[in-house]
């Protein structure tokens, strides 16, 4: 497949990535301003699951991105863009003012309209992903054990101290 037909096969999905993009990221503008926000940041000041419900919408668009021929190395800059974004968006309140300037799905696109235009979207990411996939499967496991190994030291020591 030359670049011209990559290019005419990604279009369509393109274009549903930019409504998202936009409805996620600029969806509203300030009146009297030139600011624009989008639902990410409003979905992220619902406690505990708003972050990970926008870092979730992000993480289908790499996806349909991966499945149009993202390389892998694209895929690391846009991983990238993503975590930082959550992992900032994590911190109460910094989090929640900054998820309104940064606007990681924005970033991504245009790393993606710029691949597309020089024609370099023939890579496979899908190594890249099963790679990123394992390492989350690993540090989840891994804050599980910890969760549970903490619980049990808790319990054991409440119950230590209110022996009779």
């Amino acid at each position: 497949m030359d670049t011209k037909d990559t290019q005419t096969a990604i279009i369509p999905e393109l274009q549903w990535i930019e409504k998202l993009t936009y409805m996620m990221d600029s969806l509203i503008r300030l009146p009297l301003t030139n600011f624009r926000f989008g639902l990410d940041p409003i979905i992220g000041l619902v406690p505990l699951v708003g972050d990970v419900v926008s870092f979730a919408i992000s993480g289908l668009m790499l996806l349909s991105m991966v499945r149009h021929g993202v390389s892998g190395r694209l895929l690391v800059l846009m991983i990238g863009n993503l975590i930082f974004d959550f992992l900032l968006g994590e911190i109460t309140t910094v989090g929640d003012v900054a998820d309104f300037g940064l606007k990681a799905n924005s970033r991504n696109l245009k790393l993606l309209k710029r691949h597309l235009e020089k024609g370099e979207l023939q890579g496979n990411g899908w190594g890249t992903v099963l790679m990123v996939a394992l390492i989350l499967l690993v540090i989840q496991v891994a804050l599980v054990v910890g969760v549970w190994f903490l619980l049990a030291w808790v319990w054991n020591s409440l119950s230590a101290a209110f022996a009779v």
